[in-house]
Formats: structure tokens, C-alpha cells, sequence
């Protein structure tokens, strides 16, 4: 019996996730700013925090990648993963064969900063790609977001 009740309360949490579980909308702001960001060769807020122009909280650095704290966490952990060369991958739709190398390093990233961040019980990766996928900044990154249960389907 107990099986089928937590079987059943799994399932449910899929379509009915309890109030301190949900996550917050996207605010009119950040699908504003999704709709109106165009990609272009001039330096993003990242090429700025990569050359350390703007303040962030590294939690990872290499030689390809930089990895930080998002400044609107939407979880407990939020941390995006950037490379820092952009070379033309201004997002996961204009990828070439020639960035397989840093796609798999940015993933391989998120993963060592998920075990760092002690997100054990799972994690979640997003790629924001274009306007309607809300990406604002035109510099691939890869958001792991964890610390909390995520619910399906995603917004």
C-alpha cells in the first residue's frame, strides 16, 4: 500500500506541485528584454564578466569556461556556465561542428559544478536559444539550476 501512495503521490507532483514548489513566472521584464536583445559582435554582459569588468561569484574557472552565480536565482542554486571565447556561438541554434569541443566542455562544466554544489538528488540544464526561447544574452550559457524540486512541464 504504501508503494502505490508514494507511486501516486510522484505521479501527482507532475501535474499538481505543492504551492511551496512552484515556481515563479517569468516576469513581463525578462520576456521584455528576450523579445527586444538582438545577437550582435559587440562585447556582452559576459564578454564583461569574463574580463572581470563586471563583479560576479565565480563558482568555476579554466581556461575555456567560466562559471557563476546567477544574479536572479530562480532556485536555490543557480549558477550559469559560459565559454569564454564566443567564436559565432551566440546560441545552441548557430552551433557548427567546430564548437562540438566547448558544447561538450560546457556541459562537462555543469555537471562538476552541480557535484560541487552538493546537487546530488538532481539538477536541471537550460539553454535559452532566440526569442521565443528567452534567451537575452546572445553568449551561449548553460544555467544549472537545482536545490529544489523541479516540476515538468517546464515554463
Amino acid at each position: 500500500m504504501k508503494r502505490i501512495e508514494k507511486r501516486v503521490q510522484v505521479v501527482s507532483s507532475h501535474l499538481s506541485p505543492p504551492v511551496h514548489f512552484r515556481q515563479a513566472s517569468m516576469t513581463t521584464s525578462e520576456k521584455d528584454a528576450a523579445l527586444t536583445a538582438v545577437p550582435s559582435d559587440s562585447p556582452t554582459i559576459f564578454d564583461k564578466i569574463i574580463n572581470k569588468e563586471i563583479p560576479s561569484t565565480v563558482v568555476f574557472e579554466d581556461d575555456k569556461v567560466l562559471a557563476f552565480r546567477d544574479i536572479a536565482p530562480q532556485a536555490p542554486t543557480h549558477i550559469l556556465v559560459i565559454p569564454k571565447v564566443r567564436d559565432g556561438l551566440t546560441g545552441l541554434s548557430k552551433a557548427e561542428e567546430r564548437h562540438c569541443e566547448i558544447l561538450g566542455r560546457l556541459l562537462y562544466t555543469a555537471k562538476l559544478v552541480a557535484k560541487q554544489e552538493g546537487l546530488d538528488d538532481g539538477f536541471r540544464i537550460v539553454i535559452n536559444d532566440g526569442p521565443s526561447g528567452c534567451q537575452s544574452v546572445y553568449h551561449i550559457h548553460v544555467h544549472v539550476i537545482g536545490g529544489r524540486q523541479m516540476n515538468w512541464p517546464p515554463g
